[in-house]
């Protein structure tokens, strides 16, 4: 039956269009949760009946969208936590458990993007650092102190949001890149031994999204990208049909690409490399630092 979970779930859907979410009744905590994707998914799992925890480093930003779902009829409640305090970490989980009892599904948003080539990263250990703390290890302190319960009901997913950069490895984002494949094979390795207590784990290949978050990065201006409020919508289609991943044909043909013809892959990307500079914020020029959400 779990086999066959996310064809059911589209085929139910397509059945009974006007059926309840299954997010309807659910606890649902979303990291990240004060602005971009994390902000949009939130709304979304609102509307679909969902109670929403709300979780980010910026209690004002939480105050507003928690106040601006319940003006629009959901349920929100809001934790401000440091995801890179192992210590907020802990009570932010006792604290939830307590007052929930159980969160059905965890969306692993927050996260550090950096963009900065090799040459300008020899002195600045702190960025892989700082990488794996937001995008690894945060996610992974806070999933295995929820895990234990949602086991024990026998109901639970948790979504990554990583990154197409897990497919396509692309220069100057090594720390970025590193930490979110990471998050990516851990999610898919927990969601094996989680398996047949029904919780399942879903990677988000997103590909580029128009937040806050990618504003330093000057390569992306100009370049196509999806809008928060549809990423959420997806994110929110991920929880009620909990596949394995959700990634893009872009993608999909990197991936190919990188197993197939790996020395072509890298000329490809070395030539990229050389045509595309660091960012005035990479190179310590005035503009914003590179991005984060949480």
């Amino acid at each position: 039956m779990l086999l066959l979970h996310t064809p059911l779930a589209r085929l139910r859907r397509l059945l009974r269009p006007g059926a309840p979410s299954p997010l309807a009744g659910r606890v649902v905590l979303v990291t990240g949760a004060s602005s971009g994707i994390g902000e949009a998914t939130a709304r979304a799992a609102a509307r679909r009946g969902a109670t929403v925890l709300l979780v980010a480093r910026r209690a004002d930003e939480l105050a507003r969208v928690r106040a601006e779902i319940e003006a629009d009829g959901g349920r929100a409640t809001a934790y401000a936590c440091d995801l890179t305090d192992g210590d907020a970490v802990d009570a932010l989980v006792a604290q939830v458990l307590a007052e929930h009892g159980v969160v059905d599904h965890l969306v692993n948003n927050a996260g550090r993007s950096i963009r900065r080539s090799l040459a300008l990263s020899t002195d600045r250990f702190h960025d892989v650092e700082r990488s794996m703390a937001v995008n690894f290890l945060g996610p992974v302190r806070l999933t295995l102190g929820l895990l234990p319960a949602m086991r024990a009901q026998r109901f639970g997913h948790v979504v990554n949001v990583v990154t197409w950069g897990v497919q396509m490895k692309a220069p100057k984002f090594s720390a970025y890149i590193a930490s979110k494949t990471a998050l990516d094979v851990w999610g898919r390795i927990a969601g094996r031994e989680t398996y047949a207590d029904n919780v399942t784990f879903t990677a988000m290949r997103f590909s580029i999204v128009r937040t806050p978050m990618i504003a330093p990065t000057e390569a992306y201006r100009g370049l196509p990208g999806e809008s928060a409020e549809h990423a959420g919508e997806r994110v929110v289609r991920a929880m009620e049909e909990r596949p394995v991943t959700v990634d893009g044909l872009a993608g999909r043909v990197g991936e190919v690409v990188n197993l197939a013809l790996p020395r072509l892959s890298d000329l490809a990307f070395s030539v990229l490399d050389r045509r595309v500079p660091d960012s005035a914020a990479a190179r310590g020029v005035d503009a914003p630092a590179p991005g984060d959400r949480g």
